[in-house]
């Protein structure tokens, strides 16, 4: 939580052989385009939608836009939904919403399922706790309360919790979050960010720890934010976006700069350290050293590279230049004088090099531990050593080694599964940390590095059997015969006769990696005899920066061929059959799951797609997007908008199709995805559609990209998801 770590996205949570026309898809029932006909065709199509007995489609007028770009002609019949703040768009987004909750809410079995999902949710899970100086802090949810609730520990980890930070008590409705949360030094107070509506604009805010009484000082514009503070406590660095009016209109979602703000002060007159004059797509990031005394400030543009200058924050020495221009990314942390490094630089698994601080030069750095054959995730100082986590096969390992780089210990975990949150002190044998798999519940260690002994802290408890499940991991052959790994989670003794309902989960970004991950509502799905599937494709950092690099720009189709080879694997396999088959995935995975199936409708019978991305010619135009750029190319440079045209799932939809059931789901204060994406397409693919499956959109209004969404909201969404993928791939409603 205080050491820099390498910088990694949290969007956090994207073409034929022969390039294919883009063709506009005229709507079954009207071509209007005047805003009056709009206004009075979706007010009346809510109206149906309302009253009839059973939903009616409401109805879509169309534009006549075609941009001519790079000489291509590119239809855009559904621009007018862009205009959000229109009556018709909204009156046009109830009609939807109306014409899904009709579809959703009807099932008589909902009610049941309801309190089934409610009461997987009903337990108490905690996190394992941070150190900072002598207290130990940490996340605890509690049974159906809307968010977790932040305790503190003071003098021994083994101390009673004291409750430091209820979230619950932010709004009666739970839509207010705490999205982050940054403790000082000695653990004497904290920083914390909290925003509303799921909307992730952060103000920061203090709180002292031991009375839990809170300064009057606090900082807008704090999205995202980072805290580094000073040693004494007396002040902190941190990062902070432009206020409105200060920049042109939409660029207040860029220019993030590193201010320094000392307790008690103004924030308007806080002195920018770090971004005057720089790239307005530049992402700024600070985090301090486990000693305290060195600010790290990282800077990017693009996810597979940074750069990273320190300064002594004794001192008060400028920002000095550890590493700028290296097709790397670096992370780094100092102890006794001498710094760590955790870099990919000529190490696409990365390695760990050691340098003293006054020599920081890429030139002195000395490799200590070498590239692994899995991936060096991340690096914590604990009691003098280096503990390392490493992803394997797609699992986690935890290696120990002395600051030399000598082999000193590995924890053994209890299974194949994920290990997060590491942590610990740099002088106290103690590595705390959280443990779980697809069936191995989520569960919090503490590992004694002297004594080498591991006890559970803590464990969820689901009163259920959970030696009745199994997780299996194939390798499959992708189109071009890469190998590609695939976890698949189901009740033992499953018959394997191609009549399983299975669900299909992708991301493949961002340098993301999915690895075992343990959910209880999972189990609503498993019990009734479903499937569950996650395979690791391209663009995401599952074994380095080869596989993200082979799934992002040009290589993007082959995320799409490694996701559509998972499914033909599990129908050829016996698993189950297309009618049955499920996909889902959001923000870039609904980029994914939207590609794969304008590109194969064949292959699904049902798609829940959230919070997508979907039109890949105007995206960098909306929200945060043109940060994506260098994941996903520059529609204004002919040779990158040729690759996003072949694949770009909103020019993609074709008329005369039979498209598979389709659940898009967006929310109106999604400050990262914009919601009309996600309408375009489902206009686009309910114009086209000539099968008879349902094609949903729901939107809400009081949530955003996913972060901070209060249980209550999760629990309804989940419904939803459960209610139309069981409906559709035919799955008993017991």
């Amino acid at each position: 939580m205080r050491r820099y770590r390498p910088f990694v996205s949290v969007c956090a949570s994207m073409a034929f052989a022969l390039f294919v026309s883009v063709v506009g898809c005229q709507s079954p029932r009207t071509d209007e385009s005047t805003s009056a006909s709009r206004g009075a065709v979706a007010r009346g199509a809510a109206a149906a939608a309302e009253s009839a007995a059973r939903p009616t489609l409401p109805e879509t007028p169309r534009d006549g836009i075609v941009d001519t770009i790079h000489g291509v002609e590119v239809p855009d019949p559904y621009r007018w939904l862009e205009d959000r703040d229109s009556p018709e768009v909204k009156a046009w987004v109830d009609a939807q919403n109306a014409y899904t909750r009709a579809m959703l809410d009807a099932p008589a079995w909902r009610a049941t399922l309801t309190d089934q999902v409610r009461r997987y949710y009903d337990v108490t899970i905690n996190g394992a706790p941070s150190v900072h100086g002598r207290r130990y802090f940490s996340y605890r949810r509690e049974g159906l309360k809307n968010h977790a609730i932040l305790y503190v520990r003071d003098g021994d980890w083994k101390a009673e919790p004291k409750l430091l930070l209820d979230p619950n008590t932010f709004s009666e409705t739970g839509t207010v979050a705490l999205d982050w949360m940054y403790p000082s030094p000695d653990g004497s107070m904290i920083a914390y960010g909290k925003s509303a509506a799921g909307s992730e604009m952060s103000t920061l805010y203090l709180r002292e720890t031991a009375t839990g009484r809170e300064p009057p000082e606090s900082i807008p514009y704090t999205r995202f934010g980072s805290v580094a503070w000073e040693p004494d406590g007396r002040g902190f660095y941190y990062t902070r976006y432009p206020a409105p009016g200060t920049v042109a209109a939409g660029d207040e979602n860029y220019y993030r700069k590193v201010f320094y703000h000392r307790l008690g002060t103004q924030w308007e007159g806080d002195p920018c350290i770090y971004g005057e004059g720089r790239p307005k797509e530049e992402i700024n990031s600070v985090g301090s050293s486990s000693d305290h005394r060195y600010l790290f400030v990282s800077r990017q543009t693009i996810w597979t590279k940074n750069d990273l200058f320190f300064k002594d924050m004794q001192s008060g020495a400028p920002l000095t230049t550890l590493c700028e221009g290296l097709e790397a990314q670096t992370g780094a942390d100092v102890w006794d004088g001498m710094m760590y490094l955790l870099t990919s630089l000529d190490a696409p698994r990365y390695r760990v090099c050691k340098t003293p601080v006054d020599e920081p030069n890429p030139a002195n750095w000395k490799e200590i531990v070498p590239q692994q054959d899995g991936v060096i995730q991340r690096m914590a100082i604990i009691d003098g050593k280096l503990v390392l986590t490493i992803l394997e096969k797609v699992c986690s390992r935890i290696m120990v080694y002395s600051t030399e780089g000598e082999f000193l210990d590995e924890i053994e975990l209890p299974t194949l599964g994920s290990v997060s949150g590491v942590n610990g002190d740099p002088r106290e044998p103690n590595v705390f940390f959280s443990f779980e798999s697809f069936a191995y519940p989520p569960t919090v260690f503490r590992y004694d590095l002297r004594e080498k002994k591991l006890e559970i802290l803590d464990q969820l408890n689901l009163g259920k059997d959970l030696s009745a499940y199994e997780t299996k991991q194939v390798w499959y052959s992708s189109r071009d015969g890469t190998q590609v790994p695939m976890f698949i989670v189901h009740k033992k003794g499953l018959p394997l006769n191609g009549a399983n309902p299975t669900l299909l989960y992708g991301y493949g970004g961002f340098n993301i990696s999915l690895t075992p991950s343990f959910r209880a509502s999972r189990y609503v799905w498993l019990d009734r005899g479903g499937v569950y599937a996650v395979p690791n494709i391209r663009g995401g950092g599952e074994f380095g920066q080869d596989w993200h690099h082979g799934g992002r720009l040009g290589n993007k189709q082959n995320v799409f061929d490694d996701f559509i080879a998972a499914g033909e694997w599990l129908v050829a396999n016996g698993y189950t059959q297309p009618s049955k088959l499920a996909i889902m995935g959001g923000s870039n995975g609904g980029l994914l799951t939207g590609a794969v199936t304008v590109q194969r409708p064949d292959l699904f019978g049902a798609v829940v797609c959230a919070v997508p991305l979907l039109d890949m010619i105007r995206y960098p135009n909306f929200q945060i997007a043109r940060l994506w750029m260098q994941e996903y190319g520059d529609p204004e440079k002919p040779d990158e908008f040729a690759w996003l045209l072949k694949y770009s799932p909103y020019h993609n939809v074709r008329p005369g199709t039979k498209y598979p059931a389709i659940l898009f789901k967006t929310a109106a204060s999604d400050t990262r995805v914009d919601p009309i994406h996600a309408w375009k397409t489902a206009a686009q693919i309910q114009a086209c559609n000539v099968g008879e499956r349902p094609v949903l959109l729901r939107t809400d209004f009081d949530a955003g990209h996913g972060a901070g969404k209060p249980l209550s909201k999760r629990i309804e969404e989940e419904v939803d998801d459960f209610v139309f993928l069981m409906a559709q791939t035919g799955m008993s409603e017991q």
